[in-house]
């Protein structure tokens, strides 16, 4: 068989058309990524309508909890949500998402209850609950010394470190939240979101944004670094 029997413009056609439909070589599956384990000690900065706050979350305090509010911070679930119940010189209480898909996904994620280490001083922050092991994800602010919620089982996870001023300025006047008072209905925020809020009571001030700015590792995690040249080895009643 004669060598030039394609001219080489067309042999140079032919060739690039059979590397074209060659199969492409099958991309090994990787492993999927490992979760970030949740620190040991962490800072969160909530930006609202009235200024900065600033909450130091410590997982030795009550670890389920503490956790399970850096997933809800970290999602940007927070992002958003109005402070629906705020009850001077008593509590100041948020997590129900604007979105009603969004809180029905979260609200069915209940943790199980941390025991009591800390007592509900002012400045400290719990999850709301309705029983035994029913944490979703409401939290509260005490905006006194609240020791009574002690024995009822609300376990503090962190504390407010920066901007108690601010959080003691969020609008107050609609009251305790229905049935028992005139205030928003959860039952409503959960099923219509943030367009029955800004419609029936607007001047409730809201998280803009939840940003998680300084992290401590646990301990096992930190021992896992490598080392440098030279270093040694429900809701509570009012």
């Amino acid at each position: 068989m004669r060598s030039d029997r394609f001219p080489p413009a067309v042999l140079f056609v032919l060739l690039a058309l059979a590397w074209a439909c060659a199969p492409a070589p099958q991309e090994q599956p990787k492993a999927p990524a490992k979760p970030e384990k949740p620190p040991q000690r962490y800072q969160v900065r909530f930006e609202t309508s009235k200024g900065e706050f600033v909450v130091e979350v410590h997982r030795d305090w009550a670890p389920r909890g503490a956790d399970h509010f850096y997933d809800l911070v970290t999602s940007k679930f927070y992002d958003g949500v109005r402070f629906h119940r705020v009850i001077r010189r008593y509590i100041v209480q948020w997590g129900i998402n604007g979105d009603p898909k969004i809180q029905a996904l979260y609200g069915r994620m209940q943790i199980r209850d941390d025991p009591v280490k800390q007592s509900n001083k002012r400045g400290t922050v719990s999850f709301a609950k309705l029983g035994p092991n029913s944490r979703t994800t409401q939290v509260f602010i005490n905006l006194r010394d609240n020791e009574a919620l002690d024995k009822e089982g609300f376990a503090p996870f962190g504390r407010v470190i920066e901007g108690m001023d601010v959080v003691e300025r969020f609008w107050s006047s609609y009251g305790e939240v229905a049935p028992r008072g005139t205030g928003p209905d959860p039952t409503r925020i959960e099923t219509e979101g943030n367009a029955y809020l800004d419609r029936e009571f607007p001047r409730l001030d809201y998280i803009k944004r939840a940003t998680v700015i300084f992290k401590e590792p646990q301990p096992e995690e930190a021992a896992a670094e490598p080392e440098q040249p030279g270093a040694s080895p429900s809701l509570p009643a009012s």
